[in-house]
């Protein structure tokens, strides 16, 4: 069988008419003018009292700085730490030093600063102290234990506070023992 195709309406001079009735009859739609809501609303904006203009706002001298980095340490490089000897020969000084050989308790992880007091518990007529640390966790501690960066020393523990004593390099070769405190916070 044979097929018959039609001509199609779209194609050439026929389509560009048609097209453009189309629009035009689009077009027609969007005749309405009532624009008196618009009319209203303009002489509104234009009934109203005019006021001041406010003055700018004042442009604040900002002094200039001249960063001179001569004798200052290169942030991108890392701190040098002073080695602490460890051995026999540790304190020559005053006789004090820390005792390298025992094993270190949990808490002596932390610095002094990231610890903090959260309480006390008796348990068996011993007062415990509470301490939180930086990572959340809470530790139970007793006189005795040891806290701290600096070879601290629970020496005391009462209901608002923990004492302790470190032990801390005064000289190169020498140390010291210093007074601390972690106090109640929570």
């Amino acid at each position: 069988m044979e097929r018959k195709s039609l001509p199609l309406l779209t194609s050439g001079r026929a389509g560009l008419y048609l097209g453009c009735a189309v629009f035009i009859a689009l077009l027609t739609g969007c005749g309405n003018e009532d624009f008196s809501d618009l009319s209203r609303y303009i002489s509104d904006v234009k009934a109203r009292p005019k006021g001041p203009i406010e003055p700018l706002p004042e442009i604040k001298v900002v002094e200039p700085f001249i960063f001179k980095p001569e004798g200052l340490r290169d942030p991108f490089k890392p701190l040098e730490q002073t080695e602490q000897v460890e051995g026999p020969d540790v304190g020559t000084g005053s006789g004090i030093r820390p005792d390298t050989s025992r094993r270190k308790e949990e808490l002596e992880a932390f610095s002094l600063d990231s610890l903090r007091m959260v309480g006390t518990v008796v348990m068996k007529s011993n007062l415990w102290g509470l301490i939180k640390a930086s990572d959340g966790t809470i530790h139970r501690v007793q006189v005795g234990n040891h806290v701290g960066k600096n070879y601290g020393k629970i020496i005391r523990i009462v209901e608002d506070k923990i004492e302790l004593m470190e032990i801390v390099p005064d000289k190169p070769g020498s140390w010291r023992e210093q007074a601390a405190t972690l106090a109640l916070s929570e």
